[in-house]
């Protein structure tokens, strides 16, 4: 999502401060304000309430308008994946730390994203930064990019093979969410069957 710019009296462009209270927003933080009070009383929502609005007014964010299309079975198919990639993972890792002999050679992966969704980049970035063996070490919104650091790639076969696995994980997240997150150029890989 591109920032909202408004246009100044001298020509020059500048960000768009929103001054607009979002129920989202400040239900969410009067839940959080009772939630570490640990009372739920009438003083403490109200103070809540109060805190909230403030806090929207003085550090105020962009409403997040996404119009996603969550399909259930797609959803499904993401979540058992992940959850397989997890455990795989957490093997592989495991056995490479009690075999390895020497320093692994480790390697940053630049990914290209393919989807132009701020959602997606997020969501991809999150999951597999939950994947042990990789992380997520840069996130460039402007050009969709990732950059992973990867647990002992030792070739370029394996460099690719983290690139593509996080392009079906893209795929995935894309499929389970649909709506704005729908890509530009996203080919069946042939590979994905929920």
């Amino acid at each position: 999502m591109s920032p909202v710019t408004k246009e100044r009296a001298d020509g020059s462009v500048r960000p768009s401060r929103y001054r607009a209270l979002q129920p989202g927003a400040l239900i969410w933080l009067t839940v959080v304000w009772v939630a570490l009070w640990g009372d739920l009383s009438v003083a403490n929502v109200v103070s809540g309430a109060a805190l909230a609005a403030l806090i929207c007014f003085v550090f105020p964010l962009p409403p997040v308008r996404m119009r996603l299309r969550v399909r259930p079975l797609h959803l499904l198919w993401l979540v058992l994946r992940f959850l397989v990639d997890v455990v795989v993972a957490s093997a592989e890792v495991a056995w490479k730390v009690l075999t390895l002999r020497g320093a692994p050679r480790n390697a940053v992966v630049e990914v290209n994203l393919r989807t132009p969704s701020d959602f997606v980049l997020t969501v991809v970035g999150e999951l597999t930064s939950l994947v042990p063996g990789s992380i997520v070490v840069e996130a460039r919104r402007s050009s969709h990019t990732l950059f992973l650091h990867v647990l002992d790639a030792r070739d370029e076969a394996g460099v690719e093979r983290m690139r593509q696995a996080t392009y079906e994980l893209e795929r995935r997240v894309v499929l389970a969410f649909g709506a704005e997150t729908e890509p530009v150029d996203l080919p069946a890989t042939g590979k994905e069957r929920p």
